[in-house]
């Protein structure tokens, strides 16, 4: 019986590991970064300008950018609110107001 339940116990844990393994990977091959994606969509912009690109590879292309597009505009999204919410967080000092001098466009 303690052998039943030994070999229970051990499938059970594989299964559990092997499951959050193939979500983890999952997520990850999701979620490429940001960077790249957005490279991804620069190369099909420049695919799509070629005039020797048959009709139907365009067509591909810009539905693949479309769809990355519209990606990384709910990334951005996401982001925006993030930092809004890190802006107006309780931790910080309300007569402060933020140093922006990374963002300052120079002259």
């Amino acid at each position: 019986m303690a052998k039943t339940v030994t070999k229970v116990t051990a499938t059970k844990a594989a299964a559990t590991k092997v499951a959050s393994s193939k979500a983890a990977s999952n997520k990850a091959a999701a979620m490429k970064n940001f960077e790249e994606r957005l490279e991804r969509l620069e190369i099909l912009g420049e695919q799509i300008r070629k005039t020797n690109i048959p009709l139907d590879e365009a067509l591909k292309a810009f539905e693949e950018g479309i769809k990355l597009a519209r990606t990384l505009e709910k990334d951005l999204e996401k982001i925006d609110s993030r930092i809004e919410m890190l802006m107006n967080s309780a931790e910080a000092p309300v007569d402060d107001s933020p140093e922006l001098e990374l963002f300052a466009m120079e002259d």
